[in-house]
């Protein structure tokens, strides 16, 4: 009962992942994967994350990471 109410005040932590999964010539993608095309979900509450595997990590920020693929591009250019 007292998690439950901590769960509600606070939210989840998301310190559980699923391993990455890349969808491929799917007609209908999890938003998540939207910008990479690779997706983890928390395995406490559900929630899917954008998963970057050039770095091996969770995207927390999508407007950064696009930035970040804007400077890659222009080196590599």
């Amino acid at each position: 009962m007292i998690g439950k109410l901590v769960e509600k005040l606070f939210g989840c932590r998301h310190t559980s992942y699923s391993f990455p999964v890349t969808v491929r010539h799917a007609k209908r993608r999890p938003q998540a994967a939207m910008l990479t095309g690779t997706y983890v979900a928390c395995l406490d509450c559900g929630k899917e994350f954008a998963y970057d595997w050039q770095e091996m990590k969770v995207i927390t920020s999508p407007e950064r990471h696009r930035a970040r693929l804007a400077e890659l591009a222009k080196h590599a250019a």
